[in-house]
């Protein structure tokens, strides 16, 4: 769980970032390799080039052993020039018979110390070019043949291959800031496509598909469905499942449809029989004393029913009513006195429990249908009632929420709605107990017709369970003052 955590708080990278950077990388291992093949290249034609001077001084040395050097008319020990042939530079030296000199600045030989005449001597006699260092002067190639010896200094090449490092280093970085910005760019132009595709995905996502009767017209545009392309496959694929969800939503439109109306025709036709049994249970029951008991019992059992069965029918023709969209009256509607006559009504409805208000001490109105709304009060109060022991205390309340907006809660203390069933409570039909016959009588539309009324009017309503507290909470528009 923890790792899981930490993996979600890792940024994370579009893929529009991802290419540019893996184009950098490569970029700068290809200029690495580059620039260590063109080094190890350059400096080893420069040694060569020093190997082939070095030879050439070798070479006169040994046609002229032990001859006069290359001497300087303006050099104060020119008796050392001896261990030099003629012709090299500041730095050279030279072993002749154990006498080790250096070329100064000034192309003046100067006598090496004992140390650096030992480091020279343990070059092989073998005619070969070797490097070497020596102490305080740096890297040398040599050719010794064990009297003669003869150097020159490669700090020349040293120098020379900082100066192409440096070189290769600033082109290399420029190279890279360039090849960044553009690979930038292009990339951002090849995966417009994806973004367009990704944009329709979001539409889509974006449209109540869950309820109600859905034109699914979004399509990815033709020029991002090209099949020879991975965008465009992705888009082809994508337009195809639209065309599939599209048929389906239109197969459960209309089969909703069809429900809908079915149960609004058989709800609409069913109050007139359920009128007439009501009347003649009534009228039977004026009689009760002129037939046996239990025919007498059986009317009043048959007056019960068709009493439950034309609440039943009413309210399911409200939701026909409110599924088929049919509008609803938007008017400033007194929601105190709304709130103040429903609570009085369930005072002598119900008086084992305890019903309190908690409303400002001025009129609150909100934009509506009174007559829905009360339905909203009764439903709610009705649902507090049903689903709570004796002596349990509802509090009705009448309060701000957002400007614009008024907030009513039906709190009450009794043990709570569980928490399995939460989610589905404004389902319909969903039962408490999970049965359909129940000693209070309730249909499981009540909170159905709340939700879908509250929606209606625009607004919200929510739920907040507990032991000990529950709460109802519906937003409603408020009427301008």
């Amino acid at each position: 769980m923890s790792s899981d955590r930490r993996a979600d708080r890792r940024p994370q990278w579009t893929l529009r970032r991802k290419l540019v950077v893996a184009v950098v990388l490569l970029l700068t291992v290809v200029s690495l390799a580059i620039g260590l093949t063109g080094e190890l290249f350059i400096r080893r034609t420069l040694i060569t080039q020093v190997n082939a001077q070095l030879q050439d001084a070798y070479n006169r040395s040994q046609h002229s052993p032990g001859g006069p050097g290359g001497h300087n008319p303006y050099c104060a020990n020119n008796d050392l020039s001896f261990a030099l042939p003629p012709g090299l530079g500041q730095g050279a030296v030279g072993v002749n018979h154990g006498l080790g000199v250096v070329l100064d600045k000034n192309v003046c030989p100067q006598q090496l110390d004992p140390d650096q005449v030992a480091t020279l001597a343990t070059v092989l006699p073998n005619g070969q070019a070797v490097t070497i260092s020596v102490p305080h002067l740096g890297d040398y190639q040599v050719i010794s043949n064990g009297d003669n010896l003869i150097g020159l200094p490669l700090d020349q090449v040293d120098h020379t291959l900082n100066s192409v490092n440096i070189a290769l280093l600033v082109i290399a970085a420029a190279g890279l800031v360039v090849a960044a910005t553009a690979g930038a760019v292009i990339i951002r132009a090849a995966l417009r496509p994806l973004d367009r595709v990704a944009a329709t995905a979001t539409r889509v996502g974006e449209l109540p598909l869950d309820r109600g009767e859905v034109a699914l017209s979004v399509r990815v545009p033709d020029q991002d469905t090209d099949p020879r392309t991975e965008v465009g496959k992705v888009g082809a694929a994508l337009n195809r499942m639209l065309g599939h969800v599209a048929s389906a939503l239109n197969v459960r439109q209309e089969s909703e449809t069809r429900v809908r109306q079915f149960v609004a025709d058989a709800s609409h036709e069913l109050r007139t029989p359920l009128a007439s049994i009501r009347g003649y249970a009534e009228l039977a029951g004026r009689y009760s004393d002129r037939v046996p008991p239990d025919v007498s019992h059986a009317m009043r059992r048959i007056q019960s029913e068709s009493t439950r069965m034309t609440s039943l029918v009413e309210e399911l023709l409200l939701l026909a009513r409110l599924d088929a969209g049919r509008p609803l009256a938007s008017e400033p509607v007194d929601l105190s006195r709304l709130v103040v006559d429903a609570v009085s009504d369930a005072r002598v409805t119900s008086r084992d429990h305890k019903w309190q208000l908690e409303i400002p001490g001025e009129p609150v109105a909100v934009l509506g249908d009174a007559q829905a709304l009360h339905q909203v009060l009764l439903n709610l109060l009705g649902n507090a009632r049903a689903h709570t022991p004796a002596g349990t205390t509802v509090v009705t309340g009448i309060g701000n929420g957002v400007p614009g907006e008024v907030v009513l809660t039906v709190a009450d203390d009794g043990p709570g709605i569980p928490v399995a069933l939460q989610p589905e409570v404004f389902e319909r039909f969903a039962r408490g107990d999970g049965s359909r016959s129940r000693a209070s009588g309730g249909t499981g539309l009540g909170l159905s017709i709340v939700a879908a009324i509250v929606t209606a009017h625009g607004g919200e309503v929510a739920l907040d369970s507990r032991p000990g507290r529950t709460v109802f909470t519906v937003r409603l528009t408020a009427a301008a003052q």
